[in-house]
């Protein structure tokens, strides 16, 4: 099952989440429609309020909250997206200019401040006291996971497992909230809540992984948005931290100033040095094991079109190039 066949089967439910998130955008303030509409109209995945439908299909829910939950996932994963934007600087998103771009780093910021709010509005409107308390974890946990990147910038100590801690915070637990809340709200035992919550958050980390891995092997034009980003900020992620223990000397040496310093100057021979030292090889091959490990969780689930879904898209996010 490929990624527009998924579309397809769930068609119906996207159209009303495109419906509830134009409704639920909408605001009295002139500034909010403009900045929100720009974000609309860029398109992007969409693969974490997929996967919120999906999953409520695989778990048998007929019930109209699903969409509710799937726009709210989609609300507090562009908030980040416009408060990333403007803490990273950048200016590409989605292959045209980044919202703090075009209408500033101040209306950016307090667009992703109602888009906070806004979501919440909605999981008080759902009116599960459960759906409402993941989420709040879940905000907090992404907040952590931004201030543990940020202390992470500029330092070449920076392990593998201090990596693995910030996607899965920052990434990982947005995927896992989305699926999560799915069962929530379908009424499932435990057991399927902490399988299809382990789904999420291993196809998040495998995304991540993935998403890293494209920074330094993909084009502008491939990617949406500047090709060796993370390098300008001094952000070790794992083909870095891979080419830092598994370089030559001199290689080492140019890695660990390029992460102290960040800018672009040594691009193109940091990414010869990321190759030959196998740092794509390697966090493709983590990727890919998360991806499985994705599917093995959902061997609680009864079979169905919905749960063939699920494991399409957690094979899905780690065969992509952009």
């Amino acid at each position: 099952m490929n990624l527009e066949e998924i579309r397809a089967l769930m068609r119906n439910d996207l159209d009303a989440l495109d419906t509830t998130i134009r409704r639920r955008l909408s605001s009295d303030v002139l500034l909010v429609n403009q900045v929100a509409e720009y974000i609309i109209a860029g398109g992007g995945k969409r693969l974490r309020p997929l996967l919120v439908i999906t999953a409520a299909g695989a778990c048998g829910y007929n019930g109209p909250h699903h969409v509710d939950g799937a726009a709210i996932i989609e609300f507090i994963h562009t908030a980040t997206l416009l408060h990333d934007d403007v803490v990273d600087a950048s200016e590409l998103r989605r292959g045209r200019d980044t919202a703090n771009s075009v209408f500033g780093n101040e209306a950016s910021v307090l667009v992703g401040d109602f888009l906070y709010s806004r979501a919440f509005q909605m999981m008080n409107d759902i009116g599960n006291l459960r759906v409402l308390n993941v989420m709040a974890d879940a905000t907090n946990m992404i907040a952590e996971g931004e201030v543990l990147q940020l202390m992470n910038c500029g330092d070449p100590e920076t392990t593998e497992i201090r990596y693995l801690e910030v996607i899965k915070r920052k990434t990982a637990m947005l995927f896992e909230a989305g699926t999560r809340m799915a069962a929530i709200l379908a009424g499932q035992p435990e057991p399927v809540e902490t399988a299809l919550a382990d789904y999420g958050q291993r196809l998040g980390i495998a995304f991540q992984l993935v998403d890293d891995a494209l920074d330094y092997s993909s084009s502008a034009d491939e990617l949406g948005k500047n090709v060796g980003d993370d390098l300008a900020e001094g952000k070790p992620t794992l083909p870095l931290i891979h080419a830092l223990h598994n370089g030559t000397d001199g290689e080492r040496q140019l890695i660990r100033s390029a992460i102290e310093n960040g800018g672009l100057d040594d691009l193109e021979p940091i990414r010869s040095a990321i190759e030959s030292s196998g740092g794509l090889d390697y966090t493709a091959r983590l990727a890919r094991e998360q991806a499985e490990a994705a599917v093995t969780s959902l061997a609680i689930l009864p079979d169905s079109v919905y749960k063939d879904a699920l494991a399409a898209l957690a094979r899905i996010a780690v065969e992509r190039s952009h």
